[in-house]
C-alpha cells in the first residue's frame, strides 16, 4: 500500500536549530530520512525509499536541458540525510533554514508521499483561504483526469 503522510503540526526550533519531528510522521518516515529544498519556499522531507525513487527520476533527466539541470541542482544540492535523536529531533542545516525563511516557528505538514517543513509565516500566507478558488482548482485538475 502506498504511503500517505498527513496532518499539520506546529513546532519551534530550539537554539541549536533542532526540530522535533511529529511522532505520527516519524512512524512513516523512519529514523533517517532526506530533507531538501522544495518548491514554494518550503522544505521537502522524503522517506529514504521515496527519495531513492525521486533521485533516480532526477538522474534520468537530460543533461542538455537547461531546466532539467536547474531542477536537479535545486533538489540534489540541498539534500541532507537527517537522523532523529532519542527525542525525535533533527538538526536543520542553516542553509535549509535560510532557504525556507525558517527562524523559530515551524509548521510541518504531511503531503502524500512526502512531508513539508514551512516557516509558520509562509505556511499561513500560502494556506490562507483568501484568494484560493478551490472550485477553479478542482475544475483544472479534472481536465488532468483527477476526480474528487
Amino acid at each position: 500500500m502506498a504511503r500517505c503522510l498527513t496532518g499539520e503540526y506546529e513546532h519551534k526550533l530550539d537554539a541549536k536549530g533542532r526540530l522535533i519531528m511529529p511522532l505520527k510522521l516519524r512512524e512513516e518516515l523512519g529514523c533517517t530520512f532526506m530533507v531538501t529544498k522544495g518548491l514554494d519556499d518550503c522544505l521537502f522531507v522524503y522517506p529514504n525509499d521515496e527519495w531513492e525513487r525521486f533521485a533516480a527520476e532526477l538522474n534520468e533527466l537530460p543533461l542538455l536541458n537547461t531546466k532539467a539541470r536547474a531542477l536537479k541542482r535545486r533538489f540534489n544540492s540541498g539534500a541532507v540525510k537527517c537522523d532523529t535523536d532519542s527525542q525525535g529531533r533533527i538538526l536543520l542545516p542553516q542553509t535549509l533554514r535560510d532557504f525556507a525563511g525558517i527562524d523559530k516557528e515551524v509548521v510541518i505538514i504531511g503531503n502524500g508521499e512526502r512531508a513539508e517543513i514551512w516557516s509558520k509565516e509562509s505556511w499561513e500566507a500560502v494556506n490562507c483561504d483568501e484568494g484560493i478558488d478551490m472550485d477553479a482548482i478542482a475544475a483544472e485538475l479534472d481536465t488532468l483526469g483527477f476526480k474528487l
